[in-house]
């Protein structure tokens, strides 16, 4: 079905260099991908990959689906594992340069708008990691692609494009369907109702349904896990006091050089007068107000809407741009020069020894140092116990990371299978439900607030025999954790164990 009053924009011919510069980022990422280590989601994720299900607590299965796939290929493999995302962020920066061209933009506005994406910090420094944050990225910026076009053409069937972007988004995080939703409300407020209130429409959101069933499915089996879940997140990392970090936040996820490029975008949005096209700004300030109130502190929450944003912002700028045939050499270079900054702190460019002694990297990359040091001292500890004080124990750990860490990097140390606590682990059991000594791995910040307490309440007997560190010197999560061995249970584990649970 075809809007008979919608006039097309212009579209030209994709320049191959928005090409180009997608290869570019892929290449860039999978040379920097077997750097440094696991980090502590993706040791998660190959735990997910091993207990497939249709859903998860805290995602639902297309990322942990992944790791399987890259498990089964290239067995634990860094290079197999991050394959993915850097698919996703060179897919991401195409998905820049096309909405460019559907807005009408030209060869220079496709290739900035391309630059602009590759050099977002957010984006390599997410696609570094193969958790969900790349695929989310890349399905807002592929949903926002489709909507500009169907919002551009009037042609309706592209909704069910649209539904099958958006079904694979919220396959890999519940994020996308926030998105989805925001921009049918945008359309709506924008008076763009026809476009949505039609069969192609139904169809198209029957497909992303059907990708989400089953995670709902899941869901619904596991006491919908995935709600207290977001609550706990939304505790930890909303509030008045996170609103002004999201607002600063906003301005470090894009190159500095082109802040004042997506404002130019929502500008062009706005004043186009095609509802669909005004959705895409309702759609972005009604989830900036949202997250502001409810998860300030993940300031990358929204960060797949500048995509969009950029792509329109240097399609409106680049009339600018044509006045002087250096202006694009200059803005391209300038915003390249202002990133390699924020790059170096995102991504594993240098030794984590020049910059890790005594400093805080990064966290997400920080977390992808230490975690050998980790086996190695939970191998200690373990084989310091008795045989028959084995046969009898449990490794069980804080956080979702440790226990990937130990069964996935220490399956050659002959350690039994840790459990843990935390998310999705715990509901894959407390090992042997007869144990009656304890090996329990925490994290510093856990253990600095006084883990062995904790532990005190469930066993008479807690020692500390081992302090986690790593030989670079990393201030991340796990330096200066500890291994406590546990012993004198005050009820038997299998009956401590629904205790133990916790989603955060």
């Amino acid at each position: 079905m075809m809007d008979p009053a919608a006039s097309p924009p212009d579209r030209r011919p994709l320049s191959p260099w928005v090409i180009t510069i997608g290869g570019i980022v892929f290449t860039t990422l999978m040379a920097l991908s077997p750097r440094y280590g696991f980090q502590r989601d993706e040791l998660y994720m190959l735990e997910c990959a091993r207990h497939l299900q249709a859903g998860y607590v805290d995602q639902p299965a297309l990322a942990p689906l992944l790791a399987r796939v890259s498990l089964e290929l290239f067995g634990m493999s860094l290079p197999g594992l991050r394959l993915w995302p850097a698919l996703a962020a060179g897919a991401t920066v195409l998905a820049g340069g096309l909405t460019a061209r559907e807005l009408g933009g030209g060869r220079r506005a496709q290739v900035l708008a391309a630059i602009a994406t590759a050099t977002m910090p957010v984006l390599l420094g997410a696609a570094h990691v193969a958790n969900t944050t790349p695929y989310v990225l890349l399905a807002v910026a592929g949903l926002a692609l489709v909507v500009t076009r169907i919002g551009g053409t009037g042609d309706t069937r592209w909704w069910l494009a649209a539904g099958a972007v958006a079904g694979l988004g919220v396959a890999a995080n519940h994020q996308v369907g926030l998105f989805a939703v925001a921009l049918v409300v945008g359309a709506l407020l924008s008076g763009g109702w026809r476009l949505v209130l039609n069969g192609w429409f139904a169809v198209g959101a029957g497909i992303t349904v059907a990708f989400a069933s089953p995670d709902i499915w899941w869901q619904a089996r596991h006491q919908w896990a995935a709600s207290t879940m977001t609550r706990a997140l939304n505790h930890e990392n909303g509030g008045l006091g996170n609103i002004p970090v999201w607002v600063v936040g906003q301005l470090v996820l894009v190159s500095l050089a082109l802040v004042w490029v997506w404002p130019a975008g929502v500008r062009f949005l706005w004043r186009s007068g095609r509802p669909l096209w005004r959705a895409l700004v309702w759609s972005y300030l009604l989830l900036f107000a949202l997250y502001a109130l409810t998860s300030g502190a993940q300031i990358y929450y929204l960060a797949g809407a500048y995509v969009c944003l950029l792509a329109a912002g240097c399609v409106a700028v680049d009339s600018w741009l044509a006045r002087r045939p250096h202006r694009p050499r200059i803005v391209a270079v300038a915003a390249v020069v202002a990133a390699a900054p924020m790059l170096m702190l995102v991504l594993p460019v240098l030794p984590p020894s020049t910059i890790g002694r005594g400093h805080v990297l990064d966290q997400t990359l920080a977390e992808t140092v230490g975690w050998p040091d980790l086996v190695d001292t939970v191998a200690k500890v373990w084989t310091s116990l008795p045989p028959r004080q084995q046969a009898d124990s449990v490794i069980f750990t804080a956080v979702y990371s440790e226990a990937g860490a130990i069964n996935e990097l220490g399956r050659d140390r002959g350690l039994p299978t840790a459990v843990s606590g935390h998310n999705s682990e715990w509901w894959w059991g407390p090992g042997n439900p007869h144990a009656t000594t304890i090996v329990a791995v925490a994290p510093g910040g856990v253990t600095a607030a006084g883990y062995d307490v904790y532990l005190g309440h469930f066993f008479t007997d807690v020692r500390r025999a081992a302090t986690l560190r790593n030989h670079d010197d990393v201030h991340n999560i796990e330096q200066g954790g500890g291994v406590y061995i546990c012993n004198g249970p005050r009820q038997t584990w299998s009956q401590m164990w629904p205790q133990l649970r916790h989603y955060d």
